[in-house]
């Protein structure tokens, strides 16, 4: 899941010496016309092919191609050029932080928002980089680790699965529960490890802590959280009430609270009416979270291009006329 980005310039400016490239093919073109008329005048055409000896045809042109190939390889390679990689954070958690109230059991999200989350969850796992801890906590009136950050993918999936309905929603203390968690994790010299949280829920806080004063306190940690918000403002649920008698209740998400959350920590914040927009959502977080970008010096690479077209020009001329340039 790694992939190249083009290359950067240390030296940029030193790329301005390509410019010689298409001087130095000019050259060789008045050269060559010059040597034709030289030819011309010191013999009359018929008697050139005794006293000249025969030249290859179109080919001989390929030794001063690769020679000027191999220049502009040496001066791309002298502009030092870099490129970024994405690589996995060593030591990284993701803490998968679900929403479990009873609002999850609403039926606008085909089969139910309950079960289209969970089979997002798992999409999300398989896009996590295999280095990358990933912990799931599900949160109803209270928040329970399922899961501490593993990299074991056979237990976190097994943590999704026993993802189930209950309560109302405490988010404020759900995030408390996932800092704790990451707190433990183990990092280098006394410093926690690059950690992050991925928080979807489908309704507003109605208990526990303030979300956004939990919020924070993450971003004094430097624990971005990234939050879905999943449902539709059609979405209901069934409740029973005193007597036997049911009612429907509209459970609508609440994006701006969500948003709120992320923007505290510096992180995005995403809405998913649907498990396709949601499976869209935890394929993109899954890909960016836990891996950094690294800059890698590529000089190397053209020095070694410009040495083998260097030989090959070389090879080249000495095969065709007797000397190497």
């Amino acid at each position: 899941m790694s992939f190249l980005h083009l290359p950067h310039f240390e030296d940029a400016w030193l790329l301005l010496l390509l410019l010689a490239i298409p001087l130095l093919a000019i050259w060789y073109v008045l050269a060559q016309r010059n040597r034709r008329a030289a030819a011309a005048s010191f013999a009359a055409p018929r008697m050139q092919s005794s006293i000249a000896p025969r030249r290859p045809g179109g080919g001989r042109h390929l030794p001063i191609v690769f020679f000027l190939l191999a220049i502009a390889a040496l001066l791309i390679a002298v502009a030092r050029p870099e490129t970024k990689k994405k690589v996995p954070v060593e030591r990284a958690s993701i803490v998968l932080l679900t929403d479990v109230s009873g609002s999850m059991l609403a039926t606008d999200v085909d089969p139910n928002r309950l079960i289209a989350a969970k089979r997002a969850a798992r999409r999300f796992v398989e896009r996590v980089p295999r280095e990358v801890n990933v912990g799931v906590i599900a949160f109803g009136s209270s928040a329970t680790v399922l899961q501490s950050p593993t990299r074991d993918r056979l237990d976190v999936d097994n943590a999704i699965d026993r993802l189930s309905v209950r309560g109302t929603t405490a988010t404020g203390d759900a995030i408390r529960t996932a800092l704790s968690v990451l707190k433990t994790q183990p990092g280098e010299r006394g410093r926690m490890p690059p950690s992050a949280i991925v928080l979807i829920s489908d309704g507003k806080s109605v208990q526990g802590e303030d979300p956004v004063t939990v919020a924070a306190e993450a971003a004094r940690l430097r624990i971005p959280i990234y939050t879905v918000a999943f449902g539709t403002d059609e979405g209901t649920i069934t409740t029973t009430g005193p007597g036997g008698t049911e009612r429907v209740e509209r459970v609508p998400p609440d994006p701006q609270a969500l948003a709120r959350i992320a923007d505290v920590t510096g992180a995005e914040t995403f809405s998913a009416q649907d498990a396709g927009r949601l499976n869209a959502v935890y394929e993109r977080l899954g890909s960016q979270l836990g891996t950094r970008e690294e800059t890698r010096q590529i000089t190397v690479w053209f020095a070694g291009a410009g040495l083998v077209l260097l030989l090959v020009g070389a090879g080249l001329s000495l095969g065709m006329f007797g000397r190497p340039i």
